[in-house]
């Protein structure tokens, strides 16, 4: 996986769209497609690319996979529950493949590029027609067409550190959009599997970025999501050295209404982008910043390369230069070692910084990391005990930061109608928050302004501030 980055060429991306006008004309194919994705939003991203593949295909997205003549599964192997919950409903297909002879089911994702997935699949799930890995993407096109002319499973996985630029997209919201900005990841925490199956760090150019939020936002498209499995370490390896701090200045005169971004390694942290959060006009106050754990040695375990004073630093920093700002985390339980002592530092942290949300984690032991074969194991019962605990006092950090938020005004990207109501709509504030207010149907991809009235679960409830 060290090999220098590939940046595909026009003459590969030309040969792959005649594969899908190739697909597109055949006579018998599949009509319908559905894609189900696992994980985080990079591979909703990628869904989205696949999704816009299949309908230059011809083919139309189906209400549900039964319906679908064609099913696919973008996997995530980042948990080990993630991994079995992909495998088993790949195994439930081949029971409807028995009513249904001729449904094609694919795979794809983090999970194929596991070592030793390819065989597994071809050993133990021969009645899959596809599986390709993260690097093969831009590939889908000549691959379904293999597929669909071979009697056996069509399997490629490459290695290489790939980047591709104009694949289609079908998007899944009119009004926002993911924008990959860098793949891959050079951090290497002892825990985690993504350097394994992402690749290396490598950045996309700036110019490509420019270029393809401009599009967006002469789309129509309000609020674009930078991604990246570290994006504050965007641009290593790029020519003209910049740096994560001076794209987001770069997007933020584009006029593109709001931008956001995932995920950030604190030690990559810089003061510079602290300043650009302060004063940018279009970047919104909120920050994911994943801690992990409270404790020195547990993060020295982790190869996390910072300690919770440190950690403590930049959360100091992030709101002096953006007061209000809205701060979610990462936290695992149960890393291998952890004592009661060093996870009381992690309670005590999540009490000290009182994150808006926090996603919380039983350590999940990947083959293939270091992590994986460390003595002292965390038996299933003490990390459940702790995750129920963590979860409890998240709870009430939650309902103590969102109070912070009542009276004040937010503006709300509408996206959708309430689940409870058909008289309210939802969306997401400034600073990450889900927010419910009045509204119909012409509300929807429309930024509204509103006054927080009060608090639901994990939801601000709001009056319109027009009046």
């Amino acid at each position: 996986m060290t090999d220098p980055t590939y940046q595909v060429t026009a003459a590969e991306l030309e040969e792959q769209q005649r594969y899908i006008q190739q697909i597109a004309d055949l006579p018998e194919r599949p009509a319908t497609y559905c894609v189900v994705t696992y994980g985080c939003q990079m591979n909703a991203h990628d869904s989205e690319t696949i999704a816009g593949m299949l309908r230059e295909m011809g083919m139309k997205e189906a209400a549900s996979r039964e319906e679908a003549d064609f099913v696919l599964f973008n996997t995530c192997c980042v948990r080990d529950n993630a991994e079995r919950r992909a495998l088993g409903n790949v195994t439930w297909l081949k029971e409807v493949r028995k009513r249904k002879p001729g449904l094609m089911i694919a795979v794809c994702g983090c999970m194929v590029q596991e070592p030793g997935m390819a065989e597994k699949i071809l050993k133990q799930y021969r009645f899959v027609d596809l599986a390709f890995g993260t690097a093969n993407l831009h590939r889908f096109p000549e691959l379904m067409w293999k597929a669909l002319h071979a009697d056996t499973t069509v399997v490629e996985i490459d290695t290489r550190n790939t980047l591709a630029e104009d694949l289609p997209v079908q998007r899944m919201r009119k009004d926002a959009a993911y924008i990959n900005i860098m793949f891959g990841c050079d951090n290497y925490c002892t825990y985690c599997i993504v350097p394994y199956v992402r690749g290396r760090e490598r950045s996309r150019r700036p110019e490509d970025i420019l270029r393809e939020t401009e599009r967006l936002r002469q789309d129509g498209v309000k609020e674009i999501m930078l991604l990246g499995q570290n994006v504050n370490s965007y641009g290593k390896g790029l020519a003209d050295g910049i740096t994560f701090a001076q794209l987001l200045r770069r997007l933020d005169e584009t006029g593109i209404e709001r931008i956001r971004f995932m995920t950030s390694h604190p030690k990559d942290l810089s003061d510079e982008l602290i300043k650009v959060m302060g004063s940018s006009r279009h970047v919104l106050p909120q920050f994911h910043l994943p801690v992990q754990a409270g404790n020195d040695e547990v993060l020295r375990r982790m190869n996390r390369r910072y300690t919770r004073e440190a950690y403590l630093n930049r959360v100091r920093a992030l709101r002096e230069a953006v007061p209000g700002i809205g701060l979610t985390t990462d936290l695992i339980v149960g890393f291998p070692g952890e004592t009661e002592a060093q996870f009381q530092d992690t309670l005590s942290l999540v009490e000290e910084v009182g994150f808006d949300s926090a996603f919380t984690f039983i350590y999940s032991p990947r083959v293939g990391t270091a992590a994986a074969k460390m003595p002292d194991q965390v038996s299933a019962e003490v990390a459940s005990d702790r995750i129920q605990r963590l979860i409890a006092l998240q709870d009430e950090c939650q309902q103590r930061a969102m109070r912070r938020f009542l009276g004040t005004e937010e503006q709300v990207l509408v996206e959708g109608f309430s689940r409870r109501s058909h008289s309210a709509v939802s969306g997401h504030g400034m600073h990450g928050l889900s927010v419910t207010l009045p509204g119909s149907e012409r509300d929807i991809g429309q930024i509204v302004r509103v006054r927080v009235t009060g608090l639901k679960n994990n939801t601000l409830v709001a009056e319109r501030a027009e009046a």
